[in-house]
């Protein structure tokens, strides 16, 4: 594992937001939802693939809060432009688990 100091972790903007919309992406190479998401004032509303549909419904998604990388650059997904990267966990079955803060916390909050 290569190991990075801690300005670069800094540099890495890990924050709080709340799903506002999911939707079906059948264009995804890999089973995918669209997802907007709420990050607060400071950053706004992000939109972006996650491939979190094999332990979520679009129902259990929605208002539902996550942790995303929202300092990467666009990224072409399909038709997508996808703004941030929802966090999550790789199980064995290939299925991810989402990163979530476990006490509400105010959208836009930083990881720190």
């Amino acid at each position: 594992m290569e190991q990075i100091n801690w300005n670069e972790f800094e540099k890495v903007e890990l924050r709080v937001g709340t799903i506002i919309k999911v939707e079906d992406f059948p264009q995804a190479k890999i089973p995918a939802y669209k997802i907007k998401v709420d990050f607060g004032p400071e950053i706004g509303i992000k939109k972006s693939s996650a491939r979190i549909t094999d332990l979520y419904s679009k129902a259990d998604l929605l208002n539902r809060k996550i942790i995303g990388v929202v300092n990467f650059p666009p990224k072409q997904i399909g038709p997508l432009i996808s703004e941030f990267l929802c966090s999550g966990f790789y199980r064995d079955d290939g299925s991810v688990v989402l990163a979530v803060p476990d006490k509400d916390v105010p959208n836009g909050s930083k990881l720190g």
